[in-house]
């Protein structure tokens, strides 16, 4: 048996910086364990997976070790394989997830936007045994669905903030987002998953879903810009639009392969 592979980098212009997905197109889903064996064999932050059904693409996405309800990255890569290399002509798509729902891809010409359910925050209070998660103590910190949001002082921070991953592995969150203002943007932001499998990674497009509300609403306005700090850097732009939020950003392919199944 063999599939379609292709390698994608999200959230950027150019090759080898934003974030790389893998994209798998079936015909019908492949058994839980093969998928996330694929996914274990590509080593990438997430691949996903999809079929196309009627007029939607049912999604699902794997990090190496465990699949996960949303992951925005590897959505924008989806969309981009579909648009560039599996003729799909329209405008827009509709994927839907069976663990995050209806999700929306638009594409204006070489930019690619995201539409997402809004996250839903909480605060939570600051426990000094979080306090060796990383070198540096939040100003604030939230809960969302399935992340944490700490809230630092200044961009600087969150460059050259130090994570302790094995601490931050036991925490009971899918990961945990570090963000502050941004100098030449509106925010800045970095994510660590080390319980997902994925230690840093390298542009989290669902982790906006959290963001973007928290900074909507703390710099009074709807339209923020935003760079995802790791070594490859990501690029995105966000919209608040009350219970959705677009995200958008450009993708560019790497590789194209196939995948041999005995």
């Amino acid at each position: 048996m063999k599939l379609k592979i292709y390698q994608v980098d999200a959230f950027t212009d150019k090759i080898f910086s934003g974030n790389p997905a893998a994209v798998c197109p079936l015909e019908s889903w492949l058994p839980d364990s093969v998928m996330q064996n694929i996914a274990l064999e590509n080593n990438l932050a997430e691949t996903a997976f999809y079929v196309k059904q009627g007029n939607e693409y049912l999604i699902r996405w794997f990090t190496p070790t465990v699949e996960v309800d949303l992951c925005g990255h590897a959505t924008l890569a989806t969309a981009h394989v579909l648009y560039q290399h599996e003729g799909y002509s329209g405008d827009e798509i509709i994927f839907n997830s069976p663990r995050s729902g209806v999700l929306k891809v638009y594409r204006n010409e070489n930019l690619l936007t995201l539409d997402f359910p809004t996250d839903t925050l909480s605060k939570i209070q600051w426990f000094n045994e979080m306090n060796a998660g990383f070198n540096l103590i939040p100003l604030e910190g939230y809960k969302g669905k399935t992340d944490y949001l700490l809230v630092f002082e200044n961009e600087e921070q969150i460059k050259n903030i130090q994570p302790n991953y094995p601490v931050i592995a036991t925490w009971k969150v899918r990961g945990v987002i570090v963000t502050a203002k941004g100098k030449e943007v509106d925010f800045v932001s970095r994510f660590f998953a080390p319980q997902s499998g994925v230690n840093e990674d390298p542009v989290t497009g669902s982790a906006h879903t959290t963001l973007t509300p928290y900074w909507a609403e703390k710099l009074g306005k709807t339209e923020l810009s935003a760079i995802q700090l790791s070594n490859r850097k990501g690029y995105l732009t966000c919209k608040y639009m009350g219970d959705r939020v677009h995200i958008s950003g450009q993708a560019k392919t790497y590789l194209i392969g196939e995948i041999k199944l005995e």
